[in-house]
C-alpha cells in the first residue's frame, strides 16, 4: 500500500468508473485497475464491486476511503508546511460549498486567492449542505461553507455572513406588486421546493416550525435538484418559491422576477465556515479562511 494507490482507489470511488478514474489521472484503465487490485490483495478482501452498473465502493471500500482520505489529506497538509516554511505558499486545498455559497460566493473568493497564491490547487465541491458536511466528516473536504446548521459533534460551524431569503415570483404575478404577503396565503399557491438535504429546505422547514406550521402544509407542485432549476421552474410559471436573493440577484436587478417577504416568517439565515472538530486547519486552508473573511469584510 502506498499514497498513490490510495489516491487512484480514491478517484475510482469519487468517479464511480475505472475509465474515468484513469483519464483524471492520465493513466490507462487496466493501470488503474491493477493498482487497485494491489490493493485488495495487500487486504485481502474486495474493495470495489465492479459487478453493478457503476464501480461502487464494498463496505470494506467505504471503511478504506475514509481512512484514505484522511491519509491523503495529511499529505497535503505536511507539503503545504513545508512550502510555507521555505516562504512559499502551494499545495491542494479542497473547498466544499452547498449551493448557494459554492455557485454564487466561492467562485469569485478563490479566484481572487488564485491569483495572490498562484501555486495552490484548489478543488471546489458543490453539492447539497448535508453532503458537504458528510465531505468534512470523512477528510475528503478540509473546508465548507454552507446554508444551514449541523448538529453533527464532529462539526465545528463558525457564521461568514447572512444569506436574505425571500419569496420569488415572476414580475407579472398578481403578488409582484407586493412587498409583503400573509403565510396563509403562500399555503395555498403552487409552491417548488428544493430536494432533501439543501440548506435552502432545511432553513424554510425551520423558520415554518417556529409559526406551529410544516412544509407538507405548502402546496407544493414540484421538487428540484438545483436552484438553478427552481429559478427557471418560478420564471416558466410552474410556482412560486423561497430562494436566496444571491442566486437571483440579477433577474431582480432587471425586473424579471419580485422578491418579497412573508409576514411573520423571518427568512435570513446564516452562511457558515465548516470543517472537522477534531482536525487542526492546514496552514493554507488558514490562510483561505483569513482571505475569506477579509473579502466578506469588505
Amino acid at each position: 500500500m502506498d499514497l498513490w494507490q490510495l489516491h487512484i482507489f480514491c478517484r475510482v470511488v469519487e468517479c464511480k468508473s475505472f475509465s474515468k478514474a484513469a483519464e483524471a489521472v492520465h493513466l490507462s484503465q487496466p493501470t488503474v485497475s491493477s493498482h487497485v487490485k494491489d490493493l485488495e490483495d495487500h487486504f485481502g478482501c474486495l474493495l470495489i464491486d465492479r459487478l453493478s452498473k457503476e464501480a461502487a465502493p464494498t463496505q470494506a471500500g467505504r471503511l478504506l476511503y475514509g481512512y484514505a482520505r484522511r491519509m491523503l489529506a495529511l499529505r497535503d497538509e505536511a507539503e503545504t508546511a513545508l512550502a510555507q516554511h521555505q516562504g512559499r505558499m502551494r499545495g491542494h486545498l479542497a473547498i466544499g460549498g452547498s449551493t448557494i455559497p459554492g455557485g454564487y460566493l466561492l467562485p469569485r473568493v478563490i479566484g481572487k486567492f488564485k491569483i495572490q497564491y498562484p501555486q495552490i490547487r484548489p478543488s471546489l465541491i458543490i453539492a447539497d449542505t448535508q453532503r458537504i458536511i458528510a465531505g468534512v466528516v470523512e477528510g475528503a473536504i478540509e473546508l465548507g461553507v454552507v446554508g444551514a446548521e449541523s448538529r453533527d459533534k464532529n462539526i465545528l460551524q463558525e457564521r461568514l455572513i447572512d444569506d436574505h431569503m425571500r419569496l420569488i415570483v415572476t414580475a407579472d404575478h398578481p403578488w409582484g406588486a407586493l412587498k409583503k404577503i400573509l403565510l396563509d396565503r403562500l399555503l395555498s399557491e403552487p409552491f417548488i421546493v428544493r430536494e432533501r438535504g439543501s440548506g435552502t429546505l432545511i432553513s424554510i422547514q425551520e423558520r415554518l416550525k417556529q409559526q406551529g406550521r410544516s412544509v407538507e402544509e405548502l402546496n407544493i407542485v414540484a421538487e428540484m435538484g438545483s436552484t438553478e432549476a427552481v429559478r427557471q421552474g418560478i420564471k416558466d410559471g410552474i410556482g412560486v418559491s423561497i430562494l436566496s436573493t444571491l442566486a437571483v440577484s440579477e433577474d431582480l436587478e432587471s425586473g424579471a422576477l419580485k422578491a418579497l417577504s412573508v409576514e411573520g416568517l423571518n427568512l435570513t439565515r446564516g452562511l457558515y465556515l465548516t470543517r472537522h472538530r477534531q482536525r487542526s486547519l492546514s496552514p493554507l486552508a488558514q490562510a483561505f479562511v483569513e482571505f475569506l473573511k477579509k473579502h466578506l469584510q469588505r
